[in-house]
Order: structure tokens, then sequence, then C-alpha cells
């Protein structure tokens, strides 16, 4: 897979004051190779004066080659929904706690960036969920996920009733505080806390994790990632369905989800020698002695 930077998106943590002293070192440590540096309207609120062309993210997502996020996995998140449709890779800064999507450092930043513009990167793809609730068989909401899709009650309603089919084969009925469907690259993120296993990102996967089920026999199940998962809501109560913490769409009894696996993926680029496997020995502390 070859690919020629031009254009370069830059987008920070939302909100964060601490991002502006990086990001313009980066964006001028760019410009001054003569790329073209995009900055994300709202990273731009938060910083000084600069000379480089403002634009919000589906503008920028459009005729960007590259997008450098300085931020946590929640920013990359975001920003990978939108960016990954228009086939753009994303290199990850971290700036937040965990960081299992964001491998680069504030502090190595500009000397990886060289390397990579250079073309010494690893190009990996991830798998992204594309979901559709239907009422009465129309379409009401629809959204993408790279992490999840999570059907959640809230903290004052009774259990949620849901059934489930995968391809159209009934797998089974439920009553549970909710019910996870993650990617691999979310199985490190609700999914685990819920009880899930750890799926590498690599695998063409899909997770069914049930959240508190009533029934302890209902343990959590790994699919192919071409299924085509259906839930349809018998009890909902005060139930929502929400992707990557970011959307959410109120439901209603017999309200079904459609989940299945999005055409396009988001495509990261990480440094040369980058190990999934190394990621979970440092966010997990597996590495830490006894």
């Amino acid at each position: 897979m070859k690919f020629s930077f031009k254009s370069v998106a830059l987008i920070g943590k939302h909100k964060s004051l601490e991002v502006a002293a990086p990001l313009l070192r980066l964006a001028k440590f760019l410009a001054d190779r003569g790329l073209n540096v995009l900055v994300d309207n709202l990273t731009a609120e938060h910083l000084p004066v600069h000379p480089y062309p403002v634009m919000n993210l589906d503008e920028m997502a459009a005729v960007a080659d590259l997008a450098i996020v300085i931020g946590g996995d929640g920013t990359m998140l975001n920003i990978a929904r939108v960016f990954s449709v228009h086939h753009v890779p994303l290199i990850g800064v971290n700036q937040g706690r965990l960081g299992f999507l964001t491998d680069l450092t504030v502090e190595n930043m500009l000397e990886i960036v060289a390397a990579m513009l250079c073309g010494e990167f690893v190009v990996e793809r991830r798998l992204l969920l594309s979901a559709r609730v239907l009422r009465d068989e129309v379409e009401v909401f629809g959204g993408l996920a790279f992490n999840e899709v999570v059907v959640h009650r809230s903290q004052i309603s009774s259990m949620v009733e849901f059934e489930v089919r995968i391809d159209g084969e009934y797998l089974y009925n439920q009553r549970a505080d909710g019910l996870i469907i993650a990617t691999p690259t979310g199985s490190t993120a609700y999914a685990m806390s819920a009880g899930g296993s750890i799926l590498h990102p690599g695998l063409d996967v899909l997770e069914l994790v049930p959240v508190c089920p009533h029934t302890l026999s209902n343990r959590p199940i790994v699919v192919n990632g071409s299924s085509v998962l259906e839930i349809l809501m018998h009890r909902t109560g005060d139930i929502r369905v929400r992707l990557d913490s970011h959307t959410s769409f109120d439901m209603q009894p017999h309200d079904k989800i459609i989940v299945s696996r999005h055409p396009d993926y988001a495509c990261l680029l990480h440094p040369v020698g980058h190990s999934y496997y190394h990621t979970l020995r440092e966010k997990l502390l597996w590495n830490q002695a006894f």
C-alpha cells in the first residue's frame, strides 16, 4: 500500500489547552518540509494566531492525505469515524491516559513522523461497524462505530429484554443491563471491563458481550466479522443505543438494531517495530515483576 503525503490534517484533543504547543510545533515541522498543513476548527479555538488554514473535520477529510491526532483514544475514535470513509490514514500522538490507538509521544513525535513521511511505517487496517435502527421497518437512526455498538439501560430503568439473531438464525433471548457488540479494537475498552476477551486487532471477528446478564450462562461469544447481527428490543424502558460514546439514540419497544461490518476500514500508521503485544504489556502493566 503506497501513500503520497501532501496535505496533513492536525487535530487536537477537544478543549485541551495543553495541545497548543505540541500541535504548533508539529505544524511548523511539517510546513518546513513543504507539506500543506490543515488545522481542525475546534482545535484552532485554543491556539494562538497561526498561518494554517482552518477547516472542520468533514472538509479536512475530503482533501487531506494524512491525519495526525494529538490526544487520547477517545479523540482518535471520533476522528477515525470521519476520516476512514475518505480512506485517510491516521497517526496518533498520545496525550491521554491509556493510548491503545495513539502510540507516539509528544516527546518523540517529530523524530518518528519524519521517518514515517519517508515511508518508514507499518500499515494496519482496523474493522469498523455499521449500525442501523429500524422502527416498523423504517430506518430511524444510523451511524458508524470504531470500538463498539452498545445497547444499555439508564441507572434508574429496569433490565432490558432483547432477542439476538446472527445471520438470521436465532441465538438467544436475554435479560441484562445491556449488550456490547465490539470490534477487535474495542475488545480492550468497555467489552474488556464487562468480561469479554481481548482480541488481536488483525482478526476479522466481532464480539458480543452481555452486560450483567440475568442468567449467568449467557457468556461472551465471538462470531465471524462478516456476520449480520440483529437485536430486537422486547422491553426497553429508558434504553439507548450508543456508538463509541459519541453518538446515541433512544430506543422504543420492538425497535430492531442491525449491526454489520462497515465496507471501509480505519487505516492506522505505526512506527516500524510496532507490536500490539508490547502495547498490551505496557498499557495493562503485564510487564511488572511480582
